[in-house]
This record gives structure tokens, C-alpha cells and sequence, in this order.
């Protein structure tokens, strides 16, 4: 005489049943951590904010230039309520020496947006090139040698493909007393 399965009974042996005939899914490659950042471009040289540190990508937007600042910063903009100071990284990073020419076509520059603790800044470069997809051990260190001016305490390394990708701190800038020294 068979006794009477209860309805968990019965779905426990369908489900054991069912693992003993299923095929095995094919297997995955182990996937390699990758590291994500936003590209950009300023000058002739290429660069990559890490996803953590840029909390929007912004068309140049319509700002109020202010007097009494340095030639970098570019005035400030209304994002949604907040003023947004706009700075532009390549003219702030070449300091005196020319050298940073502006992206001639307006309409491709951009701005990153940046929130680091009291910091709420707007950092202009010539080009956004949007998300970039490496493979977290092939980041290497930059040679000092390599990296010379207001840039090097910045860049926390690089990528290399086609084009060597800089890797960019924009909260290392934020934390920089220069950037934040902006009157004349």
C-alpha cells in the first residue's frame, strides 16, 4: 500500500527529480574585475575619471561669469536649484605657460560634475568620450619622470591601449589648495 504524499512532499521529489535530469548549464569564463571610469580628453591627452568620482557629464552649460577670480574659473551655472562653479581643468592645469588650447568646437566640450565632501564643482575638458571598461590588472603606475607639472598630483596611474588613458582624480583636485584658492 502507498502512503499518501503531502503537497510539500511531493513538490520535494519533483524538485529532486528534476536536478538529477537537468543538463548542466554551460560554463562561464571566470570574468576579470574590470575597472570603470568616464573618458575624456584635454588638449591632445586622454584621461579616465573613476565612475565614483563624477556624479553627472553636463553639456557646457550657461553660467554667470564673476569678477575677482582666477582666469580659470569660468563663472558659475544653475544645475537644478544649486550654483555650480564651472572650472576649466586644462587652463587651471596649465597655470601661466600656454600651452591648453580649448577645444575650438564648443559643442564638445563637457562639463564632469564633482561633490566631494564641502566641494561642489563643475570641471570643464575639451571632450567626453563617456564610459570606459578596463581590466583592473592592467592599471600601471606612470613614471615621474613621465608626468611633469601641476597634472602629476593628479594622476593615479594608467591604462594603455591605442592611446595611453591617464587615470584622473577629480577628488584629489578637489582636495588640492590650489584649485581651491580661486580669487585673485
Amino acid at each position: 500500500m502507498t502512503e499518501s504524499l503531502t503537497a510539500f512532499e511531493l513538490l520535494l521529489q519533483i524538485d529532486q527529480r528534476c536536478r538529477l535530469l537537468a543538463a548542466d548549464l554551460p560554463s562561464q569564463p571566470t570574468r576579470q574585475d574590470s575597472w570603470s571610469g568616464i573618458g575624456f580628453r584635454l588638449g591632445a591627452h586622454w584621461y579616465v575619471a573613476p565612475m565614483g568620482e563624477v556624479g553627472e557629464v553636463l553639456h557646457e552649460p550657461r553660467y554667470t561669469q564673476l569678477p575677482g577670480v582666477k582666469p580659470w574659473v569660468k563663472g558659475v551655472a544653475n544645475l537644478r536649484g544649486r550654483l555650480l562653479p564651472i572650472m576649466d581643468v586644462g587652463d587651471f592645469l596649465s597655470g601661466d605657460e600656454p600651452g591648453h588650447e580649448p577645444s575650438a568646437l564648443r559643442r564638445q566640450r563637457r562639463v564632469l560634475v564633482v561633490e566631494y565632501k564641502d566641494v561642489f564643482a563643475g570641471l570643464m575638458v575639451d571632450e567626453v568620450f563617456g564610459l570606459q571598461h578596463f581590466a583592473q590588472d592592467s592599471l600601471e603606475p606612470v613614471p615621474p619622470n613621465e608626468l611633469s607639472g601641476p597634472i602629476a598630483a593628479f594622476v593615479k596611474g594608467r591604462f594603455r591601449r591605442d592611446q595611453d588613458w591617464q587615470v584622473f582624480s577629480p577628488f584629489a583636485l578637489a582636495q588640492s589648495q590650489g584649485f581651491m584658492n580661486v580669487a585673485l
